[in-house]
């Protein structure tokens, strides 16, 4: 299940106001054009702004497709590449933007200015001070509910040793539950209470070739080569790109405990667009939100999706929250459906004979 970083209305407001140093004269766009910028939103502003030679960084699929609509360069600054402007917009998650801090520095150019903007109900304070903790002294503004603050580190306002151990904030690491993951992943630190239920209730023959939709870090796959010995291949879907390393760890270790060969594949994809391949089972805990707002429409698109790439006998197997409406659409996409279970506000729906 994926979540983004954001509130609803966080990345217009938090990208309204990372341009207004450049409204108020405080800063100004590099001569050279060249510009980097870290958890890139599309927007208004930024349309009017961006050059040629901007590169926008953006690891969750919607949006990173939502920019290149909008004509601009997405991908990853290489090793060593320095920029004069580096824009961020971080993730509400302390450690995974204390990361994005330290990597803003390594792609900082000498004389190259770092600037943040933070919704002030994501952290902004928090993000401030960590960044003057890690480069030396800011300056800021606010507006439109955000806090936007800048730095020109140099050599000897830059702590090193911090931003080593800050750029490892980001690296997979093993949670106490024994699962690989990293910092602002859904659940990423825990077994999120509405996949074990569903795990708990996946029945031993499921069989063949089965999807996980909106996998994250791999947990539920994981449950199903452990559970289903009739399971011949896993596919993962996760429109988070962060989350790809863990999952392909987590997989490849519950292969090597069942001492089957099943075939895992992960990959990058939105699952709201559809997916490449038909499948005898999928399971999924669907996103149903954005930060803080609901989004039920999510869910739907994800249960269209999987009726459209399940063969006539295919099953789903979902979790969801209670109270989202999504027996209309299961309905209207499948002969049966039953609510095995209902427990700790989350329902556990089986859905088979897809409607043609």
């Amino acid at each position: 299940m994926t979540a983004s970083g954001f509130s609803a209305a966080a990345p217009d407001t938090a990208l309204a106001a990372l341009f207004v140093p450049f409204e108020l004269g405080h800063l100004h766009l590099p001569s050279d054009g060249r510009v980097l910028f870290l958890r890139a939103r599309a927007g208004v502003r930024l349309r009017e702004m961006a050059q040629p030679a901007w590169l926008c960084e953006q690891g969750f699929m919607p949006f990173a497709d939502e920019l290149s609509r909008c004509g601009l360069h997405v991908g990853e600054a290489s090793v060593g590449e320095l920029f004069p402007l580096v824009l961020i917009l971080p993730p509400r998650q302390r450690d995974e933007a204390r990361a994005l801090f330290a990597r803003a520095l390594q792609h900082t150019a000498p004389g190259g200015t770092v600037l943040v903007s933070m919704p002030n109900a994501e952290g902004a304070k928090s993000g401030e001070a960590d960044l003057v903790k890690l480069a030396g002294a800011v300056q800021h503004l606010s507006k439109h509910k955000c806090r936007v603050f800048w730095t020109t580190p140099t050599a000897d306002s830059v702590d090193h040793e911090l931003l080593t151990q800050w750029l490892a904030l980001d690296a997979p690491r093993e949670t106490d539950d024994g699962f690989v993951s990293r910092p602002g992943l859904f659940a990423w630190n825990r077994i999120d209470p509405a996949s074990a239920l569903l795990a708990a209730h996946l029945p031993a023959d499921l069989r063949g070739r089965v999807a996980d939709l909106g996998a994250g870090y791999g947990y539920l796959a994981t449950q199903i080569i452990a559970r289903c010995p009739q399971v011949s291949s896993i596919d993962l879907y996760e429109a988070e790109a962060r989350a790809l390393e863990p999952a392909r760890i987590n997989l490849t270790r519950a292969q090597q405990a069942s001492g089957r060969d099943v075939e895992i594949a992960v990959h990058w994809h939105d699952v709201t667009r559809g997916l490449p391949r038909r499948y005898d089972a999928i399971v999924s805990n669907p996103p149903f939100h954005q930060g803080r707002a609901d989004l039920p429409e999510l869910g739907r698109a994800f249960i269209t999706s999987a009726a459209d790439a399940l063969g006539p006998e295919g099953r789903l197997w979902l979790v969801a929250n209670r109270h989202l409406p999504y027996e209309a659409i299961l309905a209207a996409r499948f002969h049966h459906v039953t609510t095995v279970t209902t427990q700790d506000g989350f329902k556990v729906i089986e859905a088979n004979g897809v409607r043609p």
